[in-house]
């Protein structure tokens, strides 16, 4: 790496600015006690550094190997200032001994002046003769400091003699000192270790460097599938990736003392062609690289398909007839990978008549002077107590100090957030009956500023359990499934930073809904009080909504709340599945799934509120859990809900519901319209009233189409519900689900609702919504083909579904950790027309074909189905009803479907292909 290739290098780091700004503190403070302030100043600078280089990827998604030197050069100027402060400011030696002298190295792919935004940093300490007590100091100060920064940090600190013995004995030592290169300290203590390791190390072993080397690259392709083409390769790692090109390099460094890669062509290892393949395959495998560890936020080197996806669309892959933006990008990488192959054969043939080094990097901070608020004293943007006995005097100040930062926009100093920690325990029951105390905590629960910011400070410093005791029983509680990726503390105060941001319509694109009823709910103190305390009572055994409304009963007056106020909080904790759970496992067009939940909810208020609860609770148990579908399930609920609070229980005939709903179907199929009547009139009430307007219109296109066609297939990419919509139109017979389901399984679908329907004419019109495992709509061409194909295969029999779907790898293996005891439950009351059937199990491939099986093979008919997934549970509902569309309700035949579906949604039950 050269820095002079770098352009704009302070934008990245300014290291004057930064080393004024770090001798300014200790100035003030002095060396030692100025090590906070020193660590926030180079956290500054390091998040301000990574955020340009990020900025750059941005500008410049291909640029790989400028991101990969900007990151490294980043990483010296910040070592080069920690060794600067840590030599002059912390442990200063007047008049060091000949002993006494350090040289810092980067090593490995630091030392190739290459790092990706997650990289471990490796470095390497050399002095003179075994350490002295100062060189022992310094090197374990500038590690703190380092770790500090959150770095990987891989060290080693050695002697030149302890160096050069342990180059000779250990291969990988060997390679990471063979790409080490000069960071800071004595300069020619760094020279005489270079000049000892050729000497010393490498001279006559060149040939035995290069056949371990290479027996290394073999072990390493055996170890991740031994091939370029592996469909989530290994950037790094990985055959034809990263690996195999520095590889190349080390052997041309360690034969040829090569300093950079351009010098292969001179010692003539690599014509100018080659090396110009080189460095476009490994710019764009490092681009790459960056991208992974942008998007995952960590040292991830695996392109998944989920990330393959994301890193296309980062760098500009666009489609093409015939091949989508991820197709195209795959293909590239593998023709990269190929290339590297290539050069890899040419450089082995070179070598083979005949026998390779490299170079090196800048950082920003800020300041302010003391003031005086509300009796706090403020320097540097930190509030800060005013004495040892502050919090002693008035233990009310422990929620003081986090009112004022808030309200002020400050941080807590962090002596100060020491104090608050240790005098967290002056909160008695005289505190927490304090009406000021209360009044507080209420201020910072509701803050227009940033909630979630400052009770998580609450929560760190130990003082939220305190003056809550009930949400510190929850503190740190982990909720062992796959479903939730946080403790119960932290999904709450999560929630509470999402209802915020909505109401300061920072969402509005992902949350329009609530958006848009959010400022017309009666009372914020009640939504945010039923946000902290929803989940307030889990992990008590017994119903936590229940146990959690007791709670709220109990504490809301406390904290200030009316009797209004505190009746609406413990509703809403104890009805807040409810939503949730309606949306996504009932029939939102039966007409009863609305009456019976509105008749719980009863006020416009109420139905509002609960949405909010419902949204931000959803959203903030982990990435990926909300999604399109669930936005638009419960907006659905919410629309027919309200609807009918504020219009009241007057229900419209049947008759003139479909009659309405034909006359807009006619209007949105303009010429097309006579197929309302045409093929329209072959479908039942039913079907009018179950299904949206936009799908009705595209069944009847497709029933027209297919005439008299025994069996045809729509796959679409259906955008208002983020997933794709299948249309199956064939003749409908027993097991016709059953088969249509496992032959979305087979194509790799995962089905989220179904509605089964069955013409006058004898033809089943039955609508699918299927996404991918990763809850993702099937776009492409391809993917969409796949799954029309194997439905024909599985109705016609041409595919044995059950072993085929026995062999597909589950799709996240991690749910064996987990046991899911299956149930099931049938619900007469849920419909008029329909046995509502729902079976919870755990998730698995082709788990609703396998339960679709098990009812046609009970003798019933379904309906539609509805599928919900918490992480590794499963819960599928499915509306049935007998032969002769009766409900089931004799005890004997419920018994019997029951023993049926267990033994469908049991892992260890015997399969057999139905006829």
């Amino acid at each position: 790496m050269s820095a002079s290739r770098i352009p704009n290098q302070r934008a990245i780091v300014d290291r004057r600015a930064l080393t004024d700004a770090i001798g300014e503190a200790v100035q003030e403070k002095g060396g030692a006690a100025a090590r906070q302030r020193v660590v926030e100043l180079l956290r500054g600078a390091l998040a301000a550094g990574r955020a340009e280089i990020a900025r750059r990827l941005a500008d410049k998604p291909s640029a790989g190997h400028d991101v990969a030197e900007a990151q490294a050069f980043l990483i010296d100027q910040i070592v080069r200032i920690i060794h600067d402060h840590v030599v002059g400011d912390v442990y200063r030696a007047s008049n060091r001994s000949s002993g006494e002298r350090l040289t810092i190295m980067a090593v490995g792919g630091y030392g190739r002046g290459e790092m990706a935004p997650h990289s471990d940093l490796d470095i390497a300490f050399l002095t003179p003769i075994k350490a002295t007590a100062w060189c022992e100091q310094v090197i374990e100060a500038m590690l703190y400091f380092l770790w500090d920064l959150g770095l990987k940090v891989g060290h080693s600190s050695r002697s030149l003699s302890e160096m050069v013995r342990m180059c000779r004995s250990d291969l990988t030592i060997r390679t990471a000192m063979l790409e080490g290169r000069y960071v800071w300290g004595d300069q020619p203590l760094y020279e005489e270790g270079t000049r000892r390791f050729w000497a010393e190390v490498v001279a006559g072993t060149e040939r035995q460097f290069v056949a371990e080397k290479l027996a290394e690259r073999n072990d390493r392709h055996k170890k991740l599938g031994d091939s370029r083409y592996v469909v989530e390769p290994n950037v790094k790692e990985g055959k034809g990736g990263l690996r195999d090109l520095h590889t190349l390099y080390w052997i041309g460094k360690y034969i040829h003392k090569v300093r950079d890669v351009s010098e292969l062509v001179t010692v003539g290892l690599l014509s100018q062609d080659e090396y110009r393949a080189f460095r476009r395959a490994e710019s764009f495998f490092w681009a790459v690289r960056c991208h992974l560890h942008t998007i995952t936020n960590r040292a991830e080197d695996r392109l998944t398909f989920d990330l393959q996806r994301e890193v296309a669309l980062r760098m500009n892959f666009s489609d093409r007839p015939g091949k989508s933006p991820v197709e195209r990008f795959m293909q590239y990488f593998f023709l990269q990978a190929k290339v590297v192959g290539n050069l890899t054969g040419l450089f082995l043939a070179q070598l083979d008549e005949q026998f390779a080094k490299q170079p090196r990097g800048l950082l920003a901070g800020f300041r302010a002077r003391p003031r005086m608020v509300k009796g706090y004293r403020v320097f540097g943007g930190k509030i800060q107590a005013l004495g040892d006995d502050w919090f002693e005097q008035d233990p009310v100040r422990l929620l003081e100090v986090f009112a004022i930062a808030d309200s002020e926009g400050l941080e807590i100093h962090p002596e100060t957030m020491r104090l608050v920690s240790r005098d967290a325990r002056l909160i008695n029951g005289d505190v927490r009956k304090d009406p000021r105390a209360n009044a507080l905590f209420l201020d910072l629960l509701t803050s227009r500023n940033n909630p979630e910011m400052v009770l998580r400070w609450l929560n760190e410093a130990g003082v939220f359990g305190r003056f809550i005791p009930d949400f510190g029983r929850v503190n740190a509680q982990m909720q062992f499934d796959m479903y939730h990726h946080y403790t119960v503390d932290e999904h709450t105060i999560r929630a509470i930073g999402l209802l915020a941001r909505i109401e300061k319509g920072e969402l509005k694109a992902d949350h329009p809904l609530a958006h848009g009823i959010i400022h017309k709910i009666g009372s914020r103190r009640a939504l945010y009080c039923s946000v902290l305390l929803h989940d307030i009572a889990k992990g008590r055994g017994g119903d936590h909504s229940v146990l959690g409304a007791e709670i709220a009963l109990r504490l809301c007056p406390r904290l200030g709340l009316d009797a209004d106020e505190t009746e609406l909080v413990a509703w809403l904790v104890r009805y807040h599945l409810l939503l949730s759970a309606t949306a996504q496992k009932r029939d939102l067009a039966d007409w009863k799934t609305i009456s019976d939940f509105v008749e719980q909810v009863q006020s416009i208020e109420r139905l509002r509120q609960l949405t909010l609860l419902t949204i931000v609770d959803i959203r903030a148990v982990g990435p990926g859990t909300w999604n399109s579908w669930k936005r638009q399930l419960i907006g659905e609920l919410y629309n027919a809900a309200e609807e009918r609070l504020r219009l009241g229980h007057a229900q419209h005939g049947r008759e003139e519901r479909v009659t309405a709903k034909k006359a807009r179907v006619a209007e949105r199929m303009g010429a097309q319209a006579a197929l309302v009547e045409d093929a329209g009139s072959q479908l039942a009430d039913a079907y009018w009233i179950a299904e949206p307007e936009d799908i009705i219109v595209m069944n009847l296109e497709q029933l027209a189409a297919a005439g008299t066609a025994p069996l045809t297939i729509a796959t679409e990419y259906y955008a208002a519900r983020g997933a794709t919509l299948v249309t199956v139109v064939a003749a409908d017979h027993p097991g016709l689900f059953y088969r249509i389901a496992g032959g979305i399984h087979l194509a790799g679908g995962n089905i989220i609702d179904a509605r089964i329907h069955t013409a006058k004419n004898g033809m089943a019109v039955d609508n699918f919504l299927v996404q991918d495992p990763l809850g993702r709509p099937f776009m492409e061409d391809s993917q969409l083909a796949r799954i029309k194909a194997t439905i024909e295969d599985a109705l016609a029999n041409r595919v044995k579904l059950v072993p085929q779907l026995a062999a597909r790898p589950l799709a996240r293996p991690r749910a064996d950790a987990f046991e899911v005891r299956p149930r099931v439950e049938f619900d007469n009351k849920a419909s008029n027309r329909f046995t509502v059937v729902e079976v919870n199990a755990r998730d698995r491939p082709a788990l609703l074909n396998r339960l679709a099986r098990a009812l046609f093979e009970a003798r019933l008919m379904v309906h539609s189905a509805h599928i919900a997934t918490y992480g590794e549970r499963a819960a599928d509902t499915f509306y049935v009803t007998d032969l002769l569309g009766e409900k089931i309700d004799a005890p004997a035949r419920i018994k019997a479907v029951e023993k049926k579906l267990l033994e469908a949604a049991s892992e260890d039950s015997v399969e057999v292909e139905a006829a």
